[in-house]
């Protein structure tokens, strides 16, 4: 299928309907937490909740629907951080042919066994998806496969932009979009068709802020290569936007707002108790933006755009984003080494609801052993204030507090 035929309304709609067949209904979710605190009638679009966990069964099915049976009869092959995979994987399989997937070293296991569960094979190679989508290339040429880009194909995004859609057929006066961006597939795809739909609703991109290879580029006004990416937002973590792509951004993206690790971090913790919904850190960017949009009182909507996070990294998330919330800290005091001392330290955290998780006593931090010795004390906190009464009652009983960094 020739790109100018693409991203038109009506394929939109050939799409919309095509991809169905693979697809859950993943109706807006009104969050009330995200409202009040920024102001705004806040909406998720939670594609966390598709049947391969991520929206990008949406363009690889869309994609494979296009293709001629010779074209499946050779084979597909991608490169992929994981979302992708699955979806090819898995529209791969819908149509009876094989898939090969190569996958970053660094991809989560979760992601790795899912993809190969749905049939595929994988290859893991390189540190980055950049290096990974080197040798699926170099494999394509070799033995001959289909290669079905995840992201700089405008008929893969034509797939993703049926998530624009469904929102406007559920919020037809939506006033803001944030969609999370790597390649810039799934940006190009809502964008388009909500500029289509609405020319005067906003758009914004969000990229973490260690791999914001769109926002330079858009600097720039070509597309760049960053020469490195470092984010927790592994699905996004990509050198180069799509080439193919990239004049329509230009066009339909209001704003790019980048996104700390940091803030992935306690907004993972948000999702968490706020709406019992697991994200992973890259469906998270659109939610950690929501705090740095310049609107108020808009109807805004967040896409979640994946939900495939293993449980070692949800455990090291959640750790850390207790710490950044003042809900688990340690303290460093001195004491005398003698009987009763621990028990008195206790009694006083006690005596303000502190909960000590940890205790970690360093006879040798004084060659008078008997004059002082080192107590670290790990605790949880309901917050910052109370945090703050706990140090200040150490502090009233004479114990001198130090604040020290925090490992559980």
């Amino acid at each position: 299928m020739g790109n100018e035929n693409m991203l038109t309304l009506e394929k939109f709609e050939e799409a919309s309907e095509i991809v169905k067949k693979v697809t859950l209904e993943t109706k807006l979710v009104y969050s009330d937490h995200f409202s009040r605190l920024t102001g705004n009638r806040v909406y998720l679009k939670p594609e966390n909740m598709q049947f391969t966990g991520a929206y990008k069964v949406r363009g690889a099915y869309y994609k494979i629907s296009t293709l001629s049976d010779a074209e499946r009869k050779k084979g597909m092959i991608t490169a992929s951080a994981g979302n992708h995979a699955q979806g090819v994987a898995y529209a791969a399989s819908c149509f009876g042919a094989k898939a090969t997937i190569v996958m970053p070293t660094t991809t989560p296991l979760i992601k790795v066994n899912r993809t190969k569960s749905y049939g595929a094979d994988v290859v893991l190679c390189g540190d980055v998806y950049d290096e990974a989508c080197a040798k699926a290339y170099e494999l394509a040429k070799e033995k001959g496969y289909t290669f079905i880009h995840p992201f700089n194909d405008l008929t893969v995004a034509t797939g993703q932009g049926t998530i624009a859609m469904e929102i406007f057929k559920e919020l037809p006066l939506v006033d803001y979009i944030l969609v999370p961006i790597g390649g810039g597939g799934l940006a190009t795809g809502v964008s388009t068709l909500a500029k289509l739909l609405n020319p005067k609703i906003k758009v914004i991109g969000v990229e973490p802020a260690g791999a914001a290879c769109m926002k330079e580029s858009l600097k720039q006004g070509k597309v760049v290569t960053l020469p490195s990416v470092n984010t927790i937002a592994d699905g996004t973590a990509v050198k180069t936007p799509g080439d193919l792509l990239f004049p329509y951004l230009q066009k339909n993206l209001d704003e790019i707002i980048t996104v700390d690790d940091a803030d992935l971090v306690t907004a993972f913790l948000d999702m968490v108790e706020n709406h019992k919904m697991i994200v992973e850190n890259s469906g998270l960017l659109s939610v950690a933006a929501l705090k740095k949009l310049r609107a108020k009182n808009k109807r805004v909507v967040s896409i979640l755009s994946g939900g495939n996070m293993d449980v070692i990294t949800m455990s090291s998330v959640v750790q850390q984003g207790l710490i950044f919330r003042d809900r688990i800290f340690t303290v460093s005091v001195l004491l005398p080494d003698k009987p009763g001392e621990l028990c008195k330290v206790a009694g006083v955290v006690a005596a303000v609801n502190g909960n000590v998780i940890k205790l970690e006593h360093n006879q040798f931090v004084s060659t008078n052993r008997t004059a002082a010795v080192e107590l670290r004390i790990t605790m949880e906190a309901f917050g910052t204030e109370h945090k703050m009464e706990i140090i200040n009652k150490l502090e009233k009983n004479g114990y001198r507090p130090k604040l020290v960094q925090t490992n559980i």
